[in-house]
C-alpha cells in the first residue's frame, strides 16, 4: 500500500451545485462504489453527515411530512434548467448529447403550452439577430481588415498599439464633437460681436503662419482669442460660460474614459492573484496565438514562447544569484547604482536646461530671415523632440549595467522615460507661464495656445520624418546591399512598442493641456493620429521585423493608461494653475482677448450666474462650494469605498474557493486515473496465470529439424 499525505478539501455546497441539470442516464454514477472513495467526498462527509443529522432531528421533530421531504431531497428541489435558453454551440458535450437536448427541448416546449413556447423562441431569435447585428457592427469599425493583417503576421502585441491609437483618434474625435457643441456652434450660430475684424486671408499673412501659427491662423477659430462674447449674452447662457463648461466636460469626460479603461486591465490582473502564479502553466498551455497565419510569423511565435520561457528561467536564476550576494558585493552594486541614478538625473538636468535656453533663445529672437525666424519658432520643440528622441535610450543603456532582472530594467526605463517626458513638458510650460509678463503680447492665451500648436505639429513631422527618411531608406539598404559594413552594424529594425506608445501618450498629453487655449487641437490631433496610423503600418509591414524577445507589458495596457491618466492630471494642474494665477495677479495677467475679456475672469462670470437664480438655488450652490461640504463628501466616499472593498474582499474569497474546487476536481482525476491502472494490473495478472497454467499442461512438441543448407 502506498504511503501519502491527506490533503483536507472542502466542497462548497449550494442549491445548484447540489441538483443535477443532466439527463438521468449519468445518475449511474452517484451510484457506484468508487463516488464514495473520491477524495473530495471524502474530505466532505463530515459537513455532509452533520448536515443529514440535523435534517433528521427536523424529520423526527416535524413528523412524516418531514421525512418524506428529507428522502426525497433531490427531487423536490428540481429547479428550472438554466442551460434551456443557451445555444447549443456554446454547450460543451459531444454531438450526440446535443442531438438530446435538442430532443428534450422540443418535448419541453410542446409541454409548456403555446404561448410560452413562442415566447422562448422569440428570446432565442432576438439574441440570435442582436449577435448577428454586433458581428456586422464590429466588421465596420475603422481599420478592422488591418488589424487583422497586423496581428496575423506580427501576434496581438503589436495590434494592441494601433488598437491603442484608435482610441486616441476616438476620443479626439469624442472632444471634437464637444467644441463644436458648445464653443464652435454656438459662435457661429450667434455670430461675435460688433467689434470683431472680419475674418480674412490677406495683407502681411502667408503660408508660414499654417506652421508658426501667427497671422491669419492666430486671428482665425483655431486660439482662445476668436471666442468673444455675441449675440448670446444672457446672465446664465453666453459665450464665457459655455467656454468653460465645454472644456470641464471634455476633461471630465476624458478622466471617465480613462480611469475606465485602466481599472478593466487592472481588475483582470487583480483577480488573477500574486497566489495563484500562471507563469509556466501559462505560458505552456495558453500562450499560442491562435490568429497568425503566416508561417514565418508562427515560426516567430515559437521563438517568443522559447524565449519566454528562457526569460522566465533567467529571472529564477537571477533570484538565485540575488539571493547569494555577500555584504561586499552588496555594497559596491549599491555604490555602482547610485553613480548610475547621479547620472541619470545629470542628463535630465542638462535636458531642462536645454529645453529652458531654447525657450529663451526663441523668446528673444526676431528680425531674422524668414527661414531663421521659423527654426527659431520651433526650437523648443525641436529641443523637447530631440530630447525625448535619444534620452530613453541611453536610460535603456544605463539599466543594463545596474544588475537588474529583464523586466526591472524595463520597468527602470519607463519610469525614466515617463518622468523625462512628461516633466520635459511640464518645465517648459513653467518657463512659458514664469517668462510670458517679460514679453509683449496682445493675448497671452493665444501665445500658449500657439506653443502647443507648433508641439503637436512637429511631433507629427518627426514621426512621419523618423519614417520615410530614416526608417525606409535603412530598410532599403538592407535589401540591396545586405553584405555591406553599414547594414550589419545597423542590423534589422524592430516595432518598439513602450517607446512608440510613450510618443502616443505625449501627443494625447499635449492636446488636453492645449485644448483650452486652441480649442481645434482636438481635430488636429485627430488628424495627425489618423495619418500616424497610416505612417505606423507602413512601418510594420514594409521596415520592420517582429521582436525576438517578448515584452511583458504589450498584452496588458494597465501601465499604458495609467501613463495616461498621469498626462491627463498635468493638463488639469496645468490649467487650474493658469486660472489660479490670472486670478491672483489680475492687474498683471488681464486677459484682453477672447471669451473673458475686458477685465472679466472664470469667478466673475460664474459669480454673476449664481447670484442671478434663485434664493435656494443661491443657497444650495454656495454650499456645494463651501467648505462644508467636505465632511459630507469625504463620509459619502468612504462609504463608497469601503463598499467596493468588502465586495473585492467577497469575490477575492469566492475566486479562491473555486481555485480550491478546481484543485479537489484535479485530485478526483488522479484518483480515477489510479483506479482505472489498478484495474487494468488486475485483469493482466489473472491473464498471466491462466496462460502460464496453459503452458505447464500441454505436452511438450518434438523439435524439427533443422532445414537442409542451400548452396548459393
Amino acid at each position: 500500500m502506498e504511503e501519502h499525505n491527506s490533503v483536507n478539501f472542502m466542497r462548497l455546497l449550494s442549491e445548484e451545485s447540489t441538483v443535477s441539470t443532466v439527463s438521468s442516464d449519468s445518475c449511474e454514477y452517484y451510484q457506484t462504489e468508487i463516488f464514495d472513495q473520491l477524495p473530495s467526498i471524502q474530505a466532505s462527509r463530515p459537513e455532509q453527515d452533520r448536515q443529514g443529522l440535523w435534517e433528521a432531528c427536523e424529520a423526527h421533530q416535524g413528523g412524516p411530512e418531514a421525512g418524506q421531504r428529507i428522502s426525497h431531497g433531490h427531487l423536490s428541489r428540481a429547479p428550472k434548467d438554466k442551460a434551456f435558453t443557451q445555444p447549443l454551440r456554446s454547450l460543451v458535450m459531444c454531438l450526440q448529447r446535443k442531438r438530446d437536448a435538442r430532443y428534450r427541448r422540443k418535448m419541453q416546449i410542446s409541454n409548456i403550452g403555446f404561448w410560452e413556447s413562442w415566447r422562448r423562441s422569440q428570446s432565442i431569435n432576438r439574441k440570435r439577430v442582436w449577435a448577428q447585428m454586433g458581428g456586422a457592427l464590429s466588421d465596420l469599425l475603422p481599420w478592422q481588415h488591418t488589424l487583422h493583417t497586423i496581428e496575423g503576421r506580427f501576434g496581438v502585441g503589436v495590434k494592441a498599439y494601433f488598437v491603442f491609437l484608435r482610441y486616441l483618434v476616438y476620443l479626439n474625435l469624442l472632444h471634437c464633437a464637444l467644441v463644436w457643441a458648445f464653443i464652435l456652434g454656438p459662435t457661429t450660430f450667434y455670430g461675435r460681436s460688433n467689434s470683431s475684424e472680419p475674418l480674412k486671408f490677406g495683407g502681411n499673412d502667408s503660408v508660414l503662419d499654417f506652421f508658426q501659427g501667427s497671422g491669419y491662423l492666430d486671428r482665425s477659430p483655431v486660439f482662445f482669442g476668436f471666442y468673444t462674447r455675441g449675440s448670446l449674452n444672457l446672465l446664465c447662457l453666453n459665450t464665457p460660460l459655455l467656454y468653460l463648461a465645454g472644456m470641464l466636460i471634455i476633461l471630465f469626460l476624458s478622466l471617465v474614459l480613462v480611469v475606465r479603461r485602466t481599472t478593466v486591465g487592472y481588475k483582470h490582473t487583480w483577480m488573477l492573484g500574486k497566489r495563484y502564479s500562471m507563469n509556466v502553466s501559462y505560458k505552456i498551455f495558453c500562450g499560442w496565438d491562435f490568429t497568425i497565419q503566416d508561417p514565418a510569423a508562427a515560426t516567430l511565435k515559437h521563438c517568443f514562447i522559447r524565449n519566454d520561457l528562457k526569460l522566465f528561467l533567467e529571472e529564477e536564476s537571477f533570484s538565485v544569484r540575488e539571493a547569494q550576494r555577500t555584504l561586499g558585493q552588496r555594497v559596491r552594486l549599491y555604490l555602482l547604482r547610485f553613480v548610475l541614478n547621479l547620472l541619470v538625473l545629470s542628463l535630465l538636468g542638462g535636458a531642462f536646461y536645454l529645453i529652458y535656453f531654447a525657450t529663451q533663445t526663441s523668446q528673444s529672437g526676431s528680425g531674422h530671415y524668414w527661414l531663421v525666424s521659423l527654426v527659431l519658432q520651433y526650437l523648443p520643440p525641436i529641443t523637447i523632440t530631440f530630447v525625448n528622441l535619444l534620452l530613453p535610450h541611453m536610460f535603456r543603456k544605463i539599466s543594463s549595467f545596474e544588475d537588474y532582472s529583464f523586466t526591472m530594467q524595463v520597468n527602470a526605463t519607463l519610469v525614466r522615460s515617463i518622468f523625462l517626458k512628461l516633466a520635459s513638458l511640464g518645465i517648459y510650460l513653467f518657463f512659458i507661464f514664469t517668462t510670458a509678463h517679460k514679453y509683449p503680447f496682445h493675448c497671452r492665451e493665444n501665445m500658449f495656445g500657439r506653443e502647443m500648436y507648433k508641439l503637436c505639429i512637429f511631433n507629427f513631422l518627426a514621426t512621419f520624418c523618423n519614417v520615410f527618411l530614416l526608417n525606409y531608406p535603412r530598410k532599403l539598404l538592407q535589401e540591396k546591399y545586405p553584405s555591406s559594413l553599414l547594414a550589419r552594424l545597423l542590423g534589422k529594425q524592430r516595432f518598439l512598442i513602450p517607446f512608440k506608445v510613450l510618443d502616443l501618450v505625449y501627443s494625447q498629453t499635449v492636446s488636453w493641456v492645449g485644448v483650452y487655449y486652441c480649442p481645434l487641437l482636438p481635430l488636429i490631433g485627430a488628424v495627425t493620429l489618423m495619418a500616424t496610423f497610416y505612417i505606423q503600418k507602413f512601418t510594420v509591414l514594409r521596415c520592420c521585423v517582429a521582436e525576438q524577445r517578448m515584452f511583458r507589458g504589450s498584452s496588458s495596457s494597465v501601465l499604458f493608461h495609467f501613463m495616461l491618466l498621469l498626462g491627463l492630471l498635468m493638463a488639469a494642474t496645468t490649467l487650474g494653475f493658469n486660472l489660479y494665477q490670472l486670478e491672483g495677479t489680475p492687474d498683471q495677467n488681464m486677459s484682453s482677448c477672447g471669451p473673458f475679456g475686458n477685465g472679466e475672469t472664470v469667478f466673475n462670470v460664474t459669480g454673476v450666474c449664481v447670484n442671478s437664480l434663485p434664493s435656494p438655488a443661491q443657497t444650495t450652490l454656495r454650499y456645494l462650494a463651501s467648505e462644508a461640504f467636505v465632511l459630507p463628501l469625504i463620509l459619502a466616499e468612504i462609504i463608497l469605498l469601503t463598499s467596493y472593498v468588502s465586495r473585492g474582499r467577497a469575490n477575492q474569497k469566492a475566486i479562491e474557493r473555486l481555485k480550491d474546487m478546481l484543485v479537489v476536481s484535479s485530485s478526483d482525476k488522479r484518483f480515477l486515473v489510479k483506479q482505472h491502472a489498478t484495474m487494468l494490473r488486475r485483469r493482466r495478472k489473472p491473464h498471466r496465470v491462466c496462460s502460464a497454467a496453459i503452458e505447464e499442461e500441454a505436452p511438450p512438441q518434438p523439435l524439427e529439424a533443422p532445414p537442409p543448407l542451400q548452396a548459393y
